[in-house]
């Protein structure tokens, strides 16, 4: 994803570290946006997989409602003639990773790539992410939430808890401490847990990860047969989320 600042666009990641981005964002007098990936980077990519002799690929890409990235790398792959499962996880961050993972279990076990995009659709309508964002400004600029849940929560200080649903990011739910924020997620997990195995769940967070160890260690605490993994979110998250922004993610078997 391309992080576009007032001086110009950076790949996250690749032309912009993670804490490089943080030093930038402190000290924007604007704030970035975000883009898709170059739509000739995607041809390019593709090209060169058929050059060096694949049959097909299987690409898992953050959700459709949130990014165009699906529908442009569908369209730069018909443009090469190069077959690619296009995968929508209908989500972002660890989800994905889950994903990618289990995809390339499944092909290194010799599983055809029409049966591991049946069961990696399948894992993406199990995947959880819910977040506390951090600043409530900074996503009421980027247009996530509406302007007056904006200028209420930053009145009365109010954390909102997001939560990913159907590809969508909608509001779960209103508290007034990090405090009782964490402790609704949390109380997420548990309604999961009711009915569904979660052998691990992953701390995300924008450049908080003192916070993320400590709340990783009371979890651990709470719920031993879980392991408790810290993942941070990416850059292009971190635009709209804010830095400080915490939650969890887990998907259920």
């Amino acid at each position: 994803i391309v992080v576009i600042f007032k001086e110009g666009p950076y790949r996250e990641k690749v032309e912009l570290k993670i804490s490089e981005f943080y030093d930038k964002l402190r000290t924007a007098k604007k704030l970035p946006t975000t883009s898709q990936p170059v739509f000739g980077e995607l041809v390019e990519l593709y090209e060169r997989l058929k050059a060096d002799g694949y049959t097909c690929a299987i690409a898992v890409h953050p959700s459709s409602k949130l990014s165009n990235t699906l529908e442009s790398s569908a369209a730069a792959a018909k443009q090469v003639g190069f077959p690619i499962y296009a995968i929508d996880s209908k989500m972002i961050s660890y989800p994905m990773m889950k994903l990618l993972e289990e995809g390339i279990k499944l092909e290194k076990d010799g599983v055809f790539a029409a049966d591991i995009v049946r069961h990696l659709e399948k894992m993406a309508d199990q995947a959880v992410l819910c977040g506390i964002p951090s600043n409530l400004k900074q996503l009421h600029k980027s247009g996530r939430v509406p302007g007056i849940a904006a200028v209420i929560g930053n009145l009365i200080q109010l954390k909102l808890i997001l939560y990913f649903e159907n590809g969508q990011v909608t509001l779960k739910e209103k508290v007034r401490t990090m405090k009782r924020a964490k402790e609704y997620v949390v109380s997420l997990l548990n309604e999961d847990l009711k009915n569904s195995k979660i052998p691990e769940v992953a701390i995300i967070h924008c450049n908080n990860e003192t916070d993320a160890l400590k709340w990783q260690l009371e979890l651990q605490s709470q719920f031993p047969s879980i392991s408790f993994v810290i993942y941070p979110l990416s850059p292009a998250i971190a635009v709209h989320a804010g830095e400080g922004t915490t939650g969890l993610s887990w998907m259920k078997i």
